[in-house]
């Protein structure tokens, strides 16, 4: 009697706002439809973000099996949150309040569900949706595993109202280092705040997980995992299952792509990229600061400008944002882009030497999985933490004094002293390069990493059938 093939599962993916979310999301997707799964990507409607909007159209095209359902969620009342303002925050509590919308594509999906992976900040409203399907639900952390910590932390900490308290230099969390209390996100000293509330709600319901997958890998926060995984930091948590750093699908059809031909004729680690992410808006002293910065270097540079949090409202011109004088100057040694970039074909190109970045999740394990050395500049949300984890694995330096970069003014001279010593510290540049090694063993055949999410498949696979 032959034996039963078995068939692959059906995973829906549901991310959350920003591209710091989905993007992770796209990537998984795109692993898991060349394992032979069948994949839903679930995605909320509007979009905050044209970029979103954009990298979602993109990705469908080149994936045409992956389905896709699109649904609206019920908009936020304007002015019900008196906490913020955010149009991030407020999409992730608006699509809290409408995934219980899905149940009956899910429901009806065909072929039938064998698992939902959704975003850390819809975890308390979507467990129930996969309790009614019958169905396990995967969460997927979209940052560090020390912060995510943090996060799933949260409720006790906000169980005691001295645990932010300003007499304090740090924030305790059993099992791991302790948190500078600089490196706490605002918000989580406020509990009435709207995004408090929510990663507190979703902190709560990580029990009725299956697994939480993360981008990260053992080599990059081996202590943190370990103490996670050995119930140190809560004994209710299900297992963290690393599985970065996450291949890449990048778009490849940019509005400009004229920085790749210009990185063509760069001599080798020779050009600093910058660039601050999807959600950040330096001011513009700032900038200025920066241009100086870069200009005091002497080396090339690849910088990546963006002014407003949400990308449709970015109409600012590179002109009004520098002065034409540097751009002159320096227009033989570097180029300003605005716009969306392919972040991993810059990163992966020779000519590309240093990184100077927010240390939002998804750059750090970019860069990781090419051994770049980063420049930790955090502004927001986890960045600081990010920042620690990034110079304990030895990827990148991190300078405390510049404190979070959107509510001080670094110089230009402090800047550029840094850019010189990220380029030329060879001790910095060899640990780098060790960690993109590292990177590379954790997602190869056999790797931990691998080998973590095919065993997450064949549990699924052996469920389904």
């Amino acid at each position: 009697m032959s034996k039963t093939t078995a068939s692959p599962p059906h995973i829906a993916l549901l991310p959350s706002a920003g591209m710091g979310h989905l993007t992770p999301f796209l990537r998984l997707a795109s692993m898991l439809s060349s394992r032979s799964c069948t994949v839903t990507l679930i995605t909320a409607s509007p979009s905050v973000s044209a970029a979103e909007s954009s990298h979602v159209s993109f990705f469908l095209s080149q994936h045409p099996l992956v389905k896709h359902i699109e649904f609206k969620v019920i908009p936020s009342k304007p002015y019900s949150n008196p906490t913020t303002d955010d149009p991030f925050f407020l999409q992730f509590e608006a699509t809290n309040r409408s995934v219980h919308l899905l149940y009956p594509s899910l429901a009806s999906a065909s072929p039938p569900l064998s698992a939902i992976f959704s975003d850390f900040a819809v975890a308390s409203s979507f467990a129930p949706v996969a309790a009614d399907l019958g169905i396990p639900n995967y969460i997927i952390s979209t940052t560090s595993c020390k912060f995510f910590c943090l996060m799933a932390y949260l409720p006790v900490l906000l169980s005691d109202p001295s645990s932010f308290s300003s007499g304090l230099s740090e924030v305790n969390i059993p099992g791991i280092t302790p948190f500078p209390l600089p490196s706490i996100p605002p918000q989580f000293k406020n509990p009435n705040h709207l995004f408090t509330s929510l990663i507190a709600t979703s902190a709560q319901a990580l029990s009725k997980a299956k697994g939480i997958l993360m981008n990260t890998f053992d080599d990059f926060e081996p202590e943190t995992l370990a103490a996670v995984n050995s119930s140190r930091v809560l004994d209710n948590l299900p297992p963290i299952l690393p599985i970065g750093p996450l291949e890449t699908f990048e778009p490849k059809k940019e509005q400009d792509q004229s920085y790749l031909p210009w990185l063509d004729s760069q001599p080798a680690e020779s050009v600093v990229y910058v660039s601050f992410g999807s959600r950040t808006a330096l001011s513009s002293a700032q900038i200025r600061e920066l241009s100086k910065g870069l200009e005091r270097s002497g080396y090339r540079f690849l910088w990546v400008l963006k002014t407003s949090k949400v990308d449709k409202d970015d109409k600012e011109e590179l002109k009004d944002l520098l002065e034409e004088s540097f751009l002159d100057r320096t227009k033989n040694k570097g180029r300003v882009v605005k716009g969306w970039v392919s972040q991993q074909d810059i990163l992966e190109h020779p000519a590309t030497g240093g990184f100077i970045s927010h240390c939002g999740w998804n750059s750090v394990m970019e860069a990781a999985r090419k051994g770049i050395p980063m420049l930790a500049w955090p502004q927001h949300g986890d960045q600081s933490v990010n920042a620690e984890v990034v110079e304990k694995a030895g990827l990148g330096i991190w300078e405390r004094k510049w404190d979070w970069g959107l509510e001080g003014l670094v110089s230009g001279e402090e800047i550029g002293k840094k850019i010189v010593e990220l380029m030329e510290d060879e001790k910095l540049r060899g640990l780098a390069r060790k960690v993109g090694e590292n990177a590379g063993k954790a997602t190869g055949i056999g790797g931990k990493s691998e080998k973590v999410l095919t065993e997450v498949l064949e549990y699924l696979e052996q469920k389904k059938n």
